[in-house]
């Protein structure tokens, strides 16, 4: 099954609106699909956390697949502890995740960014 998150702009209130909404939905047995989201007060804070070297951090694990940090870090020809940094940011936001094997991974197929300008 395909996996995908959905990366937005919002304000926390409009966070509570949409659980609100479908909480009611739910209540009225309507049943929606399942929506997975990670909202960032704003543009500079989710380019502060989602970077070039993250982004392609994430296409890079997703590529190749599992592997630990030390292998991910020799692909990337980047720095061990920069590496390491990213990973455990990334792993924190929910994009990356960490196997029992302490391999990472990234579970998703799709990223989806949405920012909706302000009216």
């Amino acid at each position: 099954m395909k996996r995908k998150i959905e990366l937005t702009v919002g304000t926390l209130s409009g966070a509570l609106d949409r659980f609100e909404q479908v909480w009611d939905q739910a209540e009225a047995g309507k049943t929606q699909p399942a929506e997975i989201r990670l909202t960032f007060e704003s543009l500079p804070l989710l380019l502060k956390n989602l970077t070039p070297a993250r982004w392609t951090l994430l296409e890079a694990v997703k590529r190749s697949g599992p592997m630990s940090i030390n292998e991910l870090a020799r692909l990337l020809a980047r720095n061990y502890k920069n590496v390491h940094t990213d990973v455990k940011r990334l792993a924190e936001l929910g994009l990356i995740e960490r196997r029992p094997d302490q391999r990472i991974a990234v579970a998703w197929d799709t990223i989806i960014a949405k920012m909706k300008l302000a009216a």
